[in-house]
């Protein structure tokens, strides 16, 4: 059918171009012999012209032995009077008058072109073609699963039970909803996931859709906006319209925060389509009839910046919090991932989940994943050992090796030492994190890594603990002043991160005495401090620098005094790359407790 259409567009503009061509070209009395304005007036005024036939400034003429003659006749000279006094019979017809073909090709062609381009459109529109989707805007472009034929189920994800937990009765509200609605019961609108990238909130919303066995639209946040004002509010339309009619179902908005965002005050806020769209979906929630049977879940990992009419009661008004998951959890995901590939029976999941703290549900599967991959690589029998595995978690915490960049020997002289600083900081502070790995093969942007292992799970830090840290993260800096008597850009991100911290310390934990227990937090919507009095800034400054100073002195002192040892783990760098803890307990002797 679209080469019938195709063709018959050629031949229409091949017919239309010979047309007017003909149109054009063809003139009345084209053979007639062409006489000169001046020598037709002599003939008139000789009275040897017997008729004249006049067309626009076309005057075809007849002379008096029967011979019929063309002339061009300047705009405005035409003499009829003249002709009349002479006895010359005059004809006059209107200029180039067109054919009725003509007149009908101007009149049909454009209509008809019009009437193609419309057609062309919505023949694109919908077959979903390219540009074709210009009438679809308003329409929603969430992504429907089959619950019935989901494989993901509760059981395929771990390390979140208290979530899954939460979200039981929403599966059992979803299956037999009856049950709630006779005792007049409500079931909540919507779901609100919060956590870090990767701990598992889009999985935990699929397996609620293949538990449940119900339609699952899933969505993002930055869908519904367009550039075009109005075009999301519609699609927020068009979405829940969708779903009542596959009720009970799922609606699945991962990332709200590009579209919930808090509103701002005034009415030039400066985005007023994302504004529009949040108050469209607050709307459709609202419009949910108490037995309705649509729920909606929505994942984000600021939930800080939701504006509060989103989260009020009657909205999502069961907030979940999916947290990076504990030993405990990191075990139960190791061996989900694990089942699916050929593990050594050597390989003891608990053992890994305690080396792999901090680490979220996502990375924990690409560290397995990574693991498999190194296990097939050149002569490998597919099978995945601790080894692989500790590749693997490398790679993962500090990225890919690049062992092809070319490095002079005076720059890995110089990182040697800054990884040594490092490492013997850490070794030497009590209750620093304890040093599990340095490394000088480049990985990522680093030339060097001194990779940290906490032996337990953290969830609130001492001050001692953060001074500690600041100390370790200056220890490169001192190791290349001490040695070289010179300071490279190596630091930057030490120092960078170092600060950071003193200036947390200072202004939102009130750990500096001086000060005491205040806050000057920055505005996480605005990205700037809260207003403080310059007084106040100047003590806030110094209060930084007094932190920052003390954990300098103390490990140049440090490592001034231990010098030998600094030495001697630079040199088993040069010697093998990478040393772990059993290296330096052989070098330096066991860590200060």
């Amino acid at each position: 059918m679209k080469y019938f259409y195709k063709n018959l567009a050629i031949w229409l503009v091949v017919g239309l171009v010979i047309i007017l061509a003909v149109n054009m070209f063809q003139r009345p009395g084209s053979d007639d012999t062409t006489v000169h304005y001046s020598e037709f007036i002599k003939k008139i005024e000789n009275g040897t012209v017997t008729h004249i036939d006049i067309e626009g400034d076309q005057v075809s003429w007849q002379s008096s032995e029967g011979k019929t003659l063309r002339t061009v006749v300047p705009p405005a000279s035409i003499e009829v009077g003249l002709f009349l006094n002479k006895g010359v019979t005059v004809e006059a017809h209107s200029s180039n008058e067109p054919s009725w073909i003509t007149r009908s090709l101007f009149t049909w062609v454009p209509l008809v072109l019009l009437l193609g381009v419309w057609y062309f459109f919505m023949r694109n529109n919908s077959e979903g073609k390219g540009g074709g989707r210009l009438m679809s805007l308003g329409k929603s472009r969430a992504r429907l699963i089959d619950g019935e034929k989901s494989n993901i189920k509760f059981k395929d994800v771990a390390g979140i039970e208290e979530a899954k937990d939460e979200l039981v009765e929403i599966v059992d509200f979803l299956r037999t909803p009856e049950k709630y609605t006779s005792t007049g019961a409500r079931i909540p609108t919507g779901v609100l996931l919060s956590g870090d990238p990767g701990t598992g909130k889009t999985l935990l919303a699929k397996a609620i859709a293949g538990e449940a066995a119900v339609p699952f639209y899933s969505i993002s946040g930055s869908d519904f906006v367009e550039m075009y004002v109005g075009v999301g509010a519609s699609r927020v339309r068009d979405l829940f319209a969708e779903a009542k009619k596959k009720e009970p179902c799922i609606i699945f908005i991962d990332e709200i925060d590009a579209v919930g965002r808090h509103r701002s005050a005034g009415a030039a806020s400066g985005n007023d389509e994302r504004e529009q769209t949040l108050n469209q979906l607050l709307v459709e929630m609202d419009g949910f009839e108490a037995n309705n049977s649509v729920v909606v879940i929505a994942a984000t990992n600021r939930p800080d910046i939701l504006d509060p009419a989103l989260k009020r009661p009657g909205r999502f008004d069961r907030q979940i919090i999916v947290p990076v998951p504990d030993v405990r959890g990191r075990e139960h995901i190791l061996k989900v991932h694990g089942s699916k590939v050929q593990v050594n029976p050597n390989v003891d999941w608990s053992v890994v989940a305690k080396g792999t703290p901090g680490f979220s549900g996502a990375e924990l599967a690409n560290m397995v994943n990574e693991a498999a991959l190194l296990s097939v690589r050149g002569d490998g029998d597919g099978i995945v050992t601790n080894h692989h595995l500790d590749m693997a978690k490398d790679k993962v915490m500090m990225g890919a090796e690049r062992r092809s960049l070319i490095i002079t020997p005076a720059e890995k002289n110089t990182t040697a030492y800054h990884e040594a600083g490092h490492a013997l900081v850490a070794w030497l502070l009590p209750g620093a994190d304890p040093v599990h790995k340095v490394s000088i093969i480049p990985r990522g942007q680093a030339l060097g890594i001194t990779m940290q292992m906490p032996e337990n799970e953290k969830y609130s830090h001492s001050r001692g603990y953060l001074y500690n840290t600041i100390c370790v993260l200056l220890g490169g800096r001192v190791a290349e002043e001490i040695i070289f008597d010179e300071i490279t850009t190596g630091a930057g991100n030490d120092i960078e991160r170092a600060t950071g911290m003193a200036q947390k310390m200072v202004c939102e934990w009130g750990m500096d005495p001086e000060i005491g227990p205040l806050s000057f937090a920055t505005d996480q919507n605005t990205g700037m401090r809260y207003p403080v009095s310059e007084e106040t800034a100047l003590k806030i400054d110094k209060a930084v620098q007094r932190i920052i100073g003390n954990a300098y002195t103390q490990v140049r002192e440090m490592l001034q005094e231990n010098e030998q040892a600094l030495r001697e783990i630079t040199q088993a760098l040069h010697d093998k790359e990478t040393i772990g803890r059993d290296d330096l307990t052989r070098i330096i002797g066991p860590p200060v407790a």
